[in-house]
């Protein structure tokens, strides 16, 4: 009877010791006596008990917070900046074998690079051109992490805190930009409306009576404006002689 129940502990250990199961986005990465044998998976794994050892490895896409880092430009400039980068394991032999942690790994590589990085850029190119230092990290962390079996989709800053009196800096010189755009698109306007000016004047020193007409015009709009108004229309001819060329002299008699 003893034997029969140590038979039957015996084999159920085998199985649990013997089976695995593995989810369709992980992997096992088998020693056998220390050493590689493959990576195996998904579904069931049948193992040698003592011999075989198992280690589960998940291909599923991680994101991973980098923590804030103290920054100092190229222009002097000190920030804070933090950023998100994702990866996924492509390689489980290399991700067990190459690296101890490799999750740890990325995290401090992460954090170095993003720092060197940032460190290489103007404080404008830094808020600017995110998509440029992006492409940089990424391409940076996935070259160091190729020999992990590690790929590194996407790296994207998230935030960039800066000091608050270059906040102050910084909105004044918007500021003064808007007022500078302000002046350049009032100074054009009265550029357009001179030149429309000097149009209409010539127009109307070919054709006189298109003066009269503007003057008809003018106190037509005045009257639908208001009704207590009252007009009293001047001919036009009495102003001729100021229009006239005072370059000419008139002729003077002798006595």
């Amino acid at each position: 009877m003893y034997a029969l129940i140590a038979m039957v502990l015996l084999f159920i250990f085998f199985l649990s010791a013997a089976l695995k199961i593995l989810n369709e986005y992980e992997r096992g990465v088998v020693f056998r006596l220390g050493r590689v044998i493959a990576a195996k998976g998904p579904g069931l794994i049948i193992l040698i008990p003592v011999i075989d050892r198992l280690l589960k490895v998940s291909l599923r896409l991680v994101a991973l917070d980098v923590d804030p880092q103290d920054v100092i430009t190229r222009d002097n400039v000190s920030v804070k900046v933090n950023a998100v980068l994702y990866f996924r394991v492509i390689d489980p032999v290399k991700a067990i074998v190459e690296v101890e942690n490799y999750a740890y790994a990325m995290s401090q590589l992460a954090q170095t690079t993003l720092r060197s990085v940032c460190g290489q850029a103007e404080l404008d190119d830094l808020l600017s051109e995110r998509e440029k230092i992006n492409a940089k990290l990424q391409e940076i962390l996935d070259t160091h992490t190729d020999p992990w079996g590690i790929k590194v989709t996407t790296v994207e800053l998230k935030q960039i805190d800066l000091p608050q009196e270059m906040q102050r800096a910084i909105a004044r010189q918007a500021e003064a930009e808007r007022e500078r755009r302000a002046k350049v698109i009032n100074a054009e306007g009265e550029f357009q409306a001179a030149a429309k000016l000097a149009e209409a004047s010539g127009i109307i020193e070919q054709h006189p009576v298109a003066l009269q007409l503007r003057y008809l015009q003018t106190m037509r709009e005045m009257a639908a404006e208001s009704n207590s108004t009252t007009f009293f229309p001047i001919p036009i001819e009495l102003f001729k002689p100021f229009f006239q060329d005072r370059t000419t002299t008139p002729a003077t008699g002798k006595g």
